[in-house]
C-alpha cells in the first residue's frame, strides 16, 4: 500500500510521523472507495512535513502578514540566534532593506524599469512591490539581521526582472492575482506585488468547502479563526508543522495550472539553489541558518529542495531593462485590495499582533530609529542558543484535540460596542445606547451560533451592521468602515526623508521657503506673495512643474495662472505632496531633478512615433513656460517643423493655430528677432496648409472647425510667409481648386472670399438673402450659419455679418418654419462654436438697443446705411473722391509724404474746385491706392 505513494523517508527509519501516517491510512481506507487518491494525499502531506522538519537548514514557513506568523518568528530568532537569515524576497532588493529604518511602516520595497528591453514594449513600465509592515514575520527578520551583529540577511527569491522574465509568454504581466484598479490601490498602482507565504486555496471548491462549514464569509475571517488564533501562542514545533500541513495541503489540492506551477517550482529552485551557492561560498554551517520562506513552498517536492538537493538549476541571465529601486508609501487597505484579501483583515491582523505580544510577552524586533519604536531590550544579545533537538510529533495532538474556548472578554466587547456607536453617531447615525447593548449581546449570539464562545472582531462587525446600519447611510462611511477604523483603520506608511531619491530630497529643500509640512498626508493650502517674497518664485516654478509632472491633486493651483510672458504676483495653491509620495518618488527614478524629468518627457513626447505637430508644438510651449529653456525650445521647434512636413491630414489644424499663434506673440514680444524655425514653420505651414485647402474643403473626414483653422493659419501667417519668400498665388490657386458641396463649408468658403476680396459685402448678403428665400434650403440654412460662426476664426471682421445673418433668419421666417429649425440651430452653435459664440453675444449687445422700449423705432444698421458700390478705379469719380479726401485731411498725407520721402506745397486748382493735390499731384498720382482705402474706410464709418 505504501508503495503507491510519494514519500522521501528511507526505508527502514523511524520518524516521529509514523502513528500519524497510520491514523490516516486507517481513515483514508475507511472512508474511500479505494486506497488510492486520498491516501496518497493525505500520506503525501505528511511526508511533506517530515521532509521539511528534518532539513539540516530549518525552514520557518510563514503566512504573509500574519501576527501568529511574525510572534513565532521573534520568539524563534531569540531561540536559535542564526548567523545567517534566508529570505524569501526579490534578491535585487537587499540594498534598500537598510533605509526601512528611516520610514513608518507600512511601506513597500519597489523595482521599477521605466526603459524596458526584452519585454513587449506595452508592459512598461514595469514596477514589482513588496509591502512590510511590522505585524509580519518578514520584518521581523530583517530587523534581527540589520541591527544583530555577524548576521547576514541573503534575500534568495527570484529577481525583479526575472519576475516578468517567466511571465514573458503571457499578454501582459499578471501577479499572484487579479490587479487592482487604481482607485482600490492607490499607492501601488499597478505594479505586481511580491510577497511572502501566499498561503490561500487555489482550488475553489476546497475553499468554498471550508467557508462553508467555518460559517464564515470570507478566507480572512477564515484564517483568522482556525490559524491566527489557535496558533497564536502555540509553541514553535506546533506552528511550523501545523504551517508545514496547510502548505502541503493547499499545494496538492491546486489545480494543474501548468504555468503557475512552473513559476512556483522554478521559484523554489532558485531559493534552493541562491543558498547552496551562499553556503558553500561562506562555508556556514546550515545549522546555524534560518530559512524563511512562504508556507507554499516549504513543502516543495523539487529535486532542487534541501541543501543536498541537486545542482540543475540553471538561473538565466537579467535582461536589457535599466531598474531602480526605492521605498514607497503602502497602506492596509492597498495591502488589501492588491493580494485579495477582506477589507479591514489587515488592521485586524495588527490589533491580533498587539494581543499577541501583550499575552505571550515576547519581546519583537524593531529596527533602531524606526519611526515610532521603542529601544529594544537586552535578551537579543544575552538568549542562549536552544541546541537542535530531535523534532516530535505535534501535529496528531493538535489535530486531535478540540478547539479551544476562550472565555468572553466582556471589557473589550463592551468598548467596542461604546466606541462603535460613539462614531456613528459622529457619522450621522441615529445611534443610542440601546444601540450598544443592541451590538454586545447580537455579537454574542452569532458568535455562539457560529460554535465560538468569543466573538471574534468579523462577529462584532456583522452585529454592529444589523442594528445601527439599518438600511439607509447618511454619510460616506458605512458602519463596515466605521469597525474596520476602530479595529486600527487605515494606516498609511511614509518614507522618510533620508530614505527619499535626490529628486524628491531636492523638491522638499527647494520648496523649503513655504514653511511646511510637506510630508503630511492631506491638503495643505500655501500661499505665494512674490512681491514681497521675490524667493517664493522658485517656490511657484517648482510648483508648477510638480502639477504638470504629477497625478491631479499633488498640487493644484487655487489662484494665479502660468501664461506666456506673464510673470506671477500671487499664487495661491493646495499641496498634497505626502498623499501623493509614491508618485513624486517614482519621478526619482526618472532623473536627478524634476527639470531632466519634464526636458525627458517632452522629448519623449517630441519624438514619439505617434507624434503630431499639435504635440510637439505643446512641449514647445511647455518648454517656454515652466523651463524657460530658449535652447530645448529650437530643438523641439525644429521637430514640429519636421512632423508638419510629413502630416497629410488636418486633424489637429484648430490646436496647432492657437498654440502657434500663442507662440508667435510670445516671441515677437520677448525677442528682438524671431527664432528661425518658427519662420520656417510659417513659411512651411504656409505652403502646406495652402496645398491640402482644397481636398480638406471636399474631405468628409475634415470638420469645418478644422478647415477654419487651416484658414486662420494661412490669414494670419500671411504677411510673415510673403515677407519670407512665399508667393501670394499658392493661396489663389488653392481657392480656385476649392468646390465644396457641404453648406457649412460653402458658407466658410464665401467668408474667406470675402477677406480676400474676391467676393463683396453686398454679393454675400445677397445670397444669403437668396438661402432665405428659397424654401428648399431654409432647413439647411443653421448649417450655413456654422459655416459663417466657424469663418470668425480665420475672418473675425465678419462678426457683423453673421449678427445680421441670423437676425436676418428670426425676422423673415414664419414661424411653422423656424420654430422646428431654431433647435437645430442651437444644437449647431453649441456643439460646433461654443467658443465662437461669446463674439457674437458681444457684437449684439453693440447692435441691438439696450432697453425693450427702443426696439419699437429701431432701425438695423445694414439696413439704414446700405453699402455703397465702390466706384472703379482711375475713373474721375474715384479721382474727385480723392481730392476732396485729401483736402479735408490732410495730416495723413503729410505724414505719408515724409515717409515716402516726398517735398512739396499744398495748392488748390481752379479747374478742380474743393479739391487740392500735392506738389502737381505727384503723391497721388503714384500712390492712389492708400487714398482709395482710407475713403472706403472713411465712407463705411
Amino acid at each position: 500500500m505504501r508503495s503507491a505513494v510519494s514519500t522521501d523517508v528511507p526505508d527502514g527509519r523511524e520518524t516521529p510521523f509514523d502513528a500519524l501516517r497510520g491514523q490516516l491510512q486507517e481513515a483514508a481506507a475507511e472512508f474511500a472507495d479505494g486506497p488510492d487518491a486520498l491516501q496518497g494525499i493525505l500520506l503525501g502531506i505528511v511526508d511533506d512535513v517530515d521532509r521539511a522538519v528534518h532539513e539540516p537548514l530549518e525552514i520557518f514557513p510563514v503566512c504573509h502578514h500574519s501576527p501568529a506568523s511574525a510572534v513565532a518568528m521573534a520568539r524563534r530568532l531569540r531561540e536559535k540566534q542564526p548567523k545567517v537569515v534566508y529570505l524569501e524576497l526579490c534578491e535585487d532588493m537587499a540594498p534598500l532593506l537598510s533605509e526601512l529604518r528611516n520610514c513608518r511602516l507600512p511601506v513597500a520595497v519597489q523595482a521599477y524599469a521605466s526603459e524596458v528591453e526584452g519585454f513587449p514594449a506595452e508592459w512598461a513600465p514595469l514596477s514589482v512591490v513588496a509591502p512590510i509592515t511590522e505585524a509580519s514575520a518578514e520584518y521581523q527578520a530583517i530587523a534581527y539581521a540589520l541591527d544583530t551583529p555577524g548576521v547576514e540577511l541573503v534575500l534568495v527569491d527570484r529577481s525583479s526582472d526575472h519576475v516578468f522574465q517567466w511571465q514573458a509568454g503571457g499578454t501582459e504581466p499578471a501577479g499572484p492575482d487579479d490587479r487592482p484598479t487604481e482607485e482600490e490601490a492607490a499607492l501601488h498602482g499597478d505594479a505586481v506585488g511580491v510577497e511572502i507565504g501566499d498561503l490561500r486555496p487555489r482550488f475553489a471548491e476546497l475553499e468554498e468547502h471550508l467557508l462553508h462549514h467555518g460559517r464564515v464569509r470570507h478566507w480572512s475571517e477564515w484564517w483568522h479563526q482556525y490559524v491566527e488564533l489557535p496558533l497564536g501562542d502555540s509553541d514553535h514545533d506546533t506552528y511550523r508543522q501545523v504551517m508545514l500541513l496547510i502548505g502541503s495541503l493547499f499545494r496538492r489540492l491546486a489545480p494543474g495550472d501548468p504555468g503557475r506551477v512552473r513559476v512556483d517550482e522554478d521559484r523554489e529552485r532558485h531559493m534552493w539553489t541562491r543558498m547552496r551557492e551562499h553556503l558553500a561560498a561562506t562555508g556556514t554551517d546550515p545549522v546555524d541558518c534560518l530559512y524563511v520562506c512562504g508556507a507554499f513552498h516549504a513543502s516543495s517536492r523539487v529535486e532542487e529542495f534541501g541543501v543536498h538537493g541537486s545542482d540543475t538549476f540553471d538561473i538565466s541571465p537579467p535582461s536589457g531593462s535599466t531598474w531602480q529601486y526605492g521605498l514607497i508609501p503602502s497602506s492596509h487597505a492597498a495591502i488589501e485590495a492588491q493580494f485579495g484579501l477582506a477589507a479591514g483583515s489587515v488592521s485586524i491582523a495588527a490589533t491580533q499582533w498587539a494581543k499577541n505580544l501583550r499575552r505571550t510577552r515576547v519581546q519583537p524586533f524593531r529596527l533602531a530609529g524606526q519611526a515610532g519604536a521603542r529601544k529594544p531590550g537586552k535578551a537579543a544579545a544575552t538568549a542562549v542558543p536552544v541546541a537542535p533537538v530531535e523534532p516530535a510529533d505535534k501535529l496528531s495532538g493538535f489535530l486531535q484535540s478540540p478547539p479551544a474556548l476562550d472565555r468572553l472578554d466582556e471589557a473589550e466587547l463592551l468598548g467596542w460596542s461604546v466606541e462603535i456607536v460613539r462614531a456613528a453617531r459622529r457619522n450621522g447615525y441615529l445611534a443610542s445606547t440601546a444601540d450598544a447593548i443592541a451590538v454586545f449581546e447580537t455579537s454574542i449570539l452569532l458568535a455562539g451560533m457560529r460554535d465560538r464562545a468569543r466573538p471574534t472582531p468579523y462577529d462584532f462587525q456583522d452585529a454592529a451592521v444589523t442594528c445601527i446600519e439599518k438600511e439607509t447611510v447618511p454619510g460616506r462611511r458605512d458602519v463596515r468602515r466605521l469597525v474596520e477604523i476602530l479595529m486600527g483603520g487605515d494606516r498609511v506608511g511614509q518614507v522618510g526623508y533620508e530614505a527619499l531619491p535626490p529628486l524628491a530630497r531636492d523638491v522638499h529643500d527647494r520648496l523649503a521657503p513655504l514653511d511646511m509640512k510637506l510630508q503630511q498626508h492631506g491638503v495643505q493650502r500655501a500661499l505665494l506673495d512674490m512681491t514681497s517674497r521675490p524667493e517664493l518664485r522658485q517656490c511657484s516654478d517648482v510648483l508648477w512643474m510638480l502639477r504638470r509632472l504629477m497625478p491631479h491633486g499633488a498640487a493644484r493651483p487655487i489662484m494665479g495662472e502660468r501664461e506666456l510672458g506673464k510673470r506671477p504676483v500671487q499664487e495661491s495653491w493646495d499641496l498634497a505632496l505626502g498623499t501623493h509620495q509614491r508618485a513624486l518618488i517614482e519621478l526619482g527614478y526618472e532623473g536627478v531633478s524634476i527639470e531632466q524629468v519634464l526636458e525627458q518627457r517632452l522629448r519623449r513626447v517630441a519624438y514619439a512615433p505617434d507624434a503630431t505637430t499639435a504635440k510637439v508644438l505643446e512641449a514647445v510651449e511647455d518648454a517656454v513656460l515652466y523651463l524657460r529653456s530658449d535652447r530645448l525650445a529650437d530643438e523641439l521647434g525644429t521637430r514640429a517643423l519636421e512632423v508638419l512636413a510629413t502630416e497629410r491630414s488636418v486633424d489637429g489644424a484648430p490646436e496647432v493655430l492657437r498654440r502657434v499663434r500663442r507662440l508667435l506673440a510670445h516671441y515677437r514680444i520677448s525677442r528682438p528677432v524671431l527664432p528661425a524655425w518658427i519662420e520656417s514653420f510659417a513659411k512651411t505651414g504656409y505652403a502646406h496648409y495652402c496645398t491640402l485647402l482644397p481636398t480638406a474643403f471636399t474631405d468628409e473626414d475634415a470638420t469645418v472647425r478644422q478647415v477654419a483653422a487651416m484658414l486662420g493659419f494661412l490669414f494670419s501667417m500671411e504677411s510673415l510667409a510673403l515677407s519670407l519668400g512665399c508667393d501670394r498665388t499658392q493661396l489663389d490657386l488653392a481657392f480656385g481648386q476649392s468646390h465644396p458641396q457641404e453648406p457649412s463649408r460653402v458658407a466658410l468658403l464665401w467668408a474667406a472670399q470675402v477677406h480676400l476680396g474676391q467676393l463683396s459685402r453686398t454679393d454675400l448678403r445677397a445670397r444669403c438673402d437668396a438661402l432665405l428665400d428659397n424654401p428648399l434650403v431654409v432647413p439647411a440654412y443653421p448649417r450655413y450659419l456654422s459655416g459663417f460662426l466657424h469663418a470668425l476664426e480665420p475672418v473675425p471682421q465678419l462678426v457683423d455679418f453673421v449678427v445680421e445673418a441670423v437676425s436676418n433668419a428670426f425676422a423673415r421666417l414664419p414661424d411653422p418654419v423656424l420654430l422646428p429649425w431654431l433647435p437645430t440651430l442651437i444644437t449647431s452653435l453649441r456643439s460646433e462654436g461654443a467658443d465662437l459664440a461669446p463674439l457674437l453675444i458681444r457684437e449684439a449687445g453693440r447692435v441691438f438697443p439696450g432697453r425693450l422700449p427702443a426696439l419699437d423705432a429701431w432701425v438695423p444698421p445694414w439696413q439704414a446705411a446700405p453699402e455703397a458700390p465702390a466706384a472703379p478705379a482711375g475713373s474721375g469719380g474715384g479721382a474727385s473722391g480723392r481730392a476732396a479726401l485729401l483736402a479735408t485731411h490732410p495730416d495723413t498725407c503729410d505724414s505719408l509724404a515724409r515717409l515716402l520721402g516726398c517735398e512739396g506745397t499744398w495748392e488748390t486748382e481752379a479747374e478742380a474746385p474743393g479739391g487740392a493735390v500735392l506738389g502737381g499731384a505727384a503723391l497721388v498720382g503714384h500712390h492712389p491706392e492708400t487714398a482709395d482705402a482710407l475713403e472706403a474706410l472713411l465712407a463705411g464709418a
